[in-house]
């Protein structure tokens, strides 16, 4: 995707039309094919505008010194200035035409300028040219129009040579060395004899059918891991998978201990039978296609062997230890320099958890919550994560159950991490949602509070994706939880064990972000990309919460509620009207008082003020229980009365009793409007 859309970029400034673009790619070439590209730019045409005519051309039509030194710096001759009529008069204007250059001479330039803007996690320097790039490049194949595209990078001249499979371009029958192409079908045909698949997706589509076909032979089925298919898919040229065993008795191994050995270690993939039960099988993706390939199997057997021999023996001496006999050595693992020890994170975590479980109203839930909290981190210690880090909680878990603890202990310490990425599954289990929220909650307050804060794009703690996890835990859970108050206690509980904040930010200094806007930017964030909600709508719903409770579950519903109102024709002219009577109230900074409708001079004073009481008497109940489009129906319905009182009378009448009236009944309108949102905040087209 980088080199199609570096691509379209370059060629469009250029001035290079073309048709339909496609890219391709291997462990050892990046293909790029552009179709129908013009045979030369487009012409150029670009004016300046000058002096006026009267000033750069005397009464006898001689350039004055205006004249002469303008074109001198649009690199145009005085003779060819033309004169352009505009509002102001007759101007001179140089004008420069260039006709356009051949494609191949100006793809010269575009090709190097698209290699190095091409970025990778990781680059590296192979020679003295100093270019960096993911690997050292080896060769150049660029043509156009079946001639070479001239250019050199890195040391290496562009030609009408590629090279094919490392190993398999010079076997099987196949002529090994460079291959000469004139043209996208002979490079095609040519990689296809010297063993190379340039399509991705077809190399996928090859994978997993072997695997596929491999797997039912015995029975079984390839676990899926979109992750290790797009590594196996990148890795390989001509892909060919080898379907492998390993001895019966690792099966007594947790299944996740062997899949991960299987999976991060040696890039292997899984068996499994129809009921998702680990086969003693695995399957793994060669870039060799050879008669026999037995050797092959063995070797990775060999190595797959070493492997889970290494994580039994770690499970074996990991169950010499319960995790409850562990919890106390935390007291010596760092948590954070700043933060203390991982007993005292773990400590915290059992309070916020009971708060939350308490907050809930689930005694029950608020044990088991406490007990998980306790051993959630005693699997750190265990030699098992050691070695396998991704194995966190999975293997507190696991040690749990065997040590006896209850089942919704086990499923909570096991979950405490999900969701794992960004839209990763969430916890399955009450336990699981609290541990994961309050674990999540407290690293987050605690980095805060000592002053370690992300900034800009620096998030080195992942301090986003944890709050990103608590959004998707409350809203999706769903917990209805007041994240002011969670907030708070995580505060009291860091304080309370003596870690001390930083000193004030001196003046001038930009303003850190606060723990609460932190947390609500990543709702905004849940809000659009999720929801696909309005930055306004979602605003003025948060402007709207300020002094109440923080529910996210709350206010995303409100948000929707709010997003599919205002697409309803009335509802921008209702807003224009509220937004009027906001900026009056705002504007005298009125101290509403009591509406006197004995003061009524004009009929749209008591048609308002009636609407508005019966709304009044209705809307809370509404919001209260949720019915939040039949709360907005009812404020929307005050739209006809709001607008015969703006055209009825004059707020700022001379009477001071009259005009205090008036604007507290208007003040009463805006009230009531901020009990769903803070309206001013939506944006609306005036009409």
């Amino acid at each position: 995707a980088t080199l199609a859309q570096g691509a379209e970029r370059l060629l469009k400034e250029h001035r290079l039309s073309h048709g339909a673009m496609r890219t391709m790619g291997t462990p050892r070439r990046l293909v790029l094919i552009v179709e129908e590209v013009s045979a030369r730019q487009a012409p150029f045409v670009k004016e300046a505008l000058g002096p006026p005519k009267a000033a750069a051309f005397d009464a006898s039509g001689q350039p004055t010194r205006a004249a002469l030194g303008f074109p001198t710096g649009q690199g145009v001759a005085v003779q060819d200035l033309e004169i352009r009529q505009t509002p102001k008069g007759e101007y001179v204007c140089a004008v420069k035409r260039e006709p356009g250059l051949a494609s191949a001479t100006v793809l010269a330039d575009v090709c190097p300028a698209l290699i190095q803007s091409l970025t990778f996690p990781k680059t590296m320097r192979w020679n003295a040219t100093g270019v960096r790039f993911a690997r050292p490049i080896r060769w150049l194949l660029a043509l156009c129009g079946g001639q070479v595209v001239p250019f050199q990078i890195g040391g290496v001249t562009s030609s009408t040579r590629t090279w094919g499979h490392r190993f398999l371009a010079g076997s099987g029958g196949r002529a090994g060395g460079p291959r000469v192409v004139k043209g996208v079908r002979d490079y095609l045909n040519a990689l296809a004899r010297a063993g190379v698949v340039p399509e991705p997706d077809r190399r996928r589509d090859m994978i997993v059918t072997q695997l596929a076909e491999l797997a039912a032979s015995v029975k079984g089925e390839p676990e899926h891991d979109e992750d290790l298919l797009e590594q196996a898919v990148f890795t390989v040229e001509w892909p060919q998978a080898i379907l492998g065993s390993f001895d019966r008795a690792y099966l007594a191994v947790p299944a996740e201990v062997l899949k991960t050995a299987m999976k991060e270690h040696q890039g292997f993939f899984p068996v499994v039978d129809h009921e998702g039960k680990l086969l003693p099988r695995f399957l793994s993706v060669s870039n060799m296609k050879l008669r026999n390939m037995e050797l092959i199997r063995k070797g990775n057997e060999r190595v797959l062997a070493a492997r889970l021999a290494d994580a039994k023996f770690f499970y074996e001496e990991d169950r010499k230890v319960s995790l409850a006999d562990r919890v106390d050595k935390l007291k010596g693992v760092i948590f954070h320099q700043k933060l203390g020890s991982l007993h005292q994170k773990t400590g915290r975590i059992m309070a916020l958890g009971a708060k939350i479980a308490d907050a809930l109203g689930d005694l029950d839930l608020m044990e088991t919550v406490r007990r998980a909290g306790q051993l959630s981190k005693a699997d750190l210690l265990s030699g098992m994560v050691g070695e396998f880090p991704s194995l966190q909680g999975v293997m507190g878990g696991e040690y749990a159950r065997l040590d006896g603890e209850a089942a919704d202990v086990c499923a909570a310490i096991r979950e405490q991490y999900l969701p794992r990425a960004m839209e990763g599954d969430l916890p399955g289990t009450p336990a699981g949602q609290v541990l994961s929220l309050a674990d999540r909650l407290d690293t987050i307050v605690a980095f805060f509070h000592v002053g370690v804060i992300p900034t800009g794009s620096e998030d080195p703690l992942g301090l986003r994706r944890h709050a990103s996890a608590v959004v998707r835990i409350l809203i999706e859970g769903p917990l209805r939880l007041d994240l002011r108050e969670l907030v708070a206690q995580a505060r009291a509980n860091v304080e309370a064990q003596g870690f001390q904040r930083p000193a004030p930010a001196a003046p001038g200094k930009s303003r850190p972000i606060e723990i609460e806007e932190f947390l609500l930017d990543r709702l905004r964030y849940y809000g659009r990309t999720v929801h696909g909600l309005r930055e306004d709508v979602m605003e003025a719903v948060i402007k709207g919460a300020a002094g109440r409770s923080l529910d996210l579950v709350d206010l995303l519903a409100r948000m929707q509620a709010l997003q599919g109102i205002a697409r309803r024709p009335e509802f921008d002219p209702l807003i224009i009207g509220f937004k009027r009577a906001h900026r009056l109230t705002q504007k005298e900074q009125w101290d509403r008082g009591a509406i006197d409708p004995h003061r009524f001079q004009n009929a749209s004073e008591e048609t308002l003020f009636r609407h508005l009481e019966d709304a009044v008497a209705r809307v809370p109940a509404c919001l209260s229980q949720g019915r939040y489009e039949e709360g907005l129906d009812l404020l929307v319905g005050l739209k006809p009365a709001i607008d015969a009182f703006f055209e009825g009378v004059m707020v700022n009448a001379e009477d001071p009793a009259l005009r205090a009236n008036r604007l507290s009944l208007l003040q009463a309108v805006a009230d009531l409007f901020v009990t769903f949102a803070d309206f001013s905040a939506v944006m609306v087209e005036s009409k």
